[in-house]
């Protein structure tokens, strides 16, 4: 009996980790697809044409970067459920409007033209009811200095190269997003909770908190 089956998680469940650079999504998302026997979903960050000029020069790349990220992850999003669940996905579609457009619009790296372009897109993509929606989404969450030393530590070379400042204001929003996100339920998670790095047996009692929230919320819908 695999974890799944001990803790009556469905099979064709789809659990989507999410939280600013440095939480550990990816390591998450492995752990806890392989303690389930689930598939895992990553996004294309190596193959993404636009990232490295991005962090060269937001002004000018900001909403080429969101306009990709959203088709791929949409297109991501409907391969998984046509293919009938059983997935852990890495990173959200709802950080892109939430959190990334946004705070360019805000900082006045995307234009206010681009900015309504891509939130009208976004809503007639991914807001409505023909979307199909995770079951649950597994927030990571840490202090600003955990996070800053995780980049320091693993981070690309770009990251660890943008400045400090933009890893804190990312941080503040994130916690503002999280705090009004409606889409699906959510479970957050502290970092400083669990280390499934150096020891592989700390996701089952993830496992066991992701089973009790998916059963209680589904409870809640009957």
């Amino acid at each position: 009996m695999n974890l799944r089956q001990k803790y009556d998680i469905p099979s064709n469940a789809v659990i989507t980790i999410a939280g600013t650079v440095g939480v550990g999504k990816s390591t998450m998302t492995k752990a806890l697809a392989n303690g389930l026997g689930f598939r895992t979903s990553f996004e294309k960050v190596d193959t993404n044409p636009y990232l490295d000029l991005f962090y060269k020069d937001f002004e000018r790349w900001s909403f080429h970067l969101q306009i990709y990220f959203l088709a791929e992850r949409f297109k991501e999003q409907k391969k998984i459920f046509e293919y009938g669940g059983g997935f852990v996905q890495d990173r959200s579609i709802y950080e892109d409007t939430g959190i990334f457009a946004k705070m360019h619009f805000d900082k006045g790296t995307m234009t206010p033209v681009d900015y309504e372009t891509y939130t009208n897109l976004f809503d007639a993509m991914v807001m409505t009811p023909y979307f199909p929606h995770p079951n649950l989404l597994i927030y990571l969450e840490g202090s600003i200095d955990d996070i800053l030393q995780r980049i320091k530590e693993r981070g690309r070379p770009m990251e660890q190269q943008t400045p400090v400042e933009y890893w804190q204001e990312m941080h503040g929003r994130y916690e503002k997003w999280i705090n009004n996100f409606t889409a699906c339920p959510v479970l957050r998670l502290n970092i400083n909770d669990y280390d499934i790095v150096e020891n592989e047996q700390s996701i089952e009692p993830i496992i066991e908190k992701v089973s009790q929230f998916i059963r209680q919320t589904q409870l809640l819908k009957s």
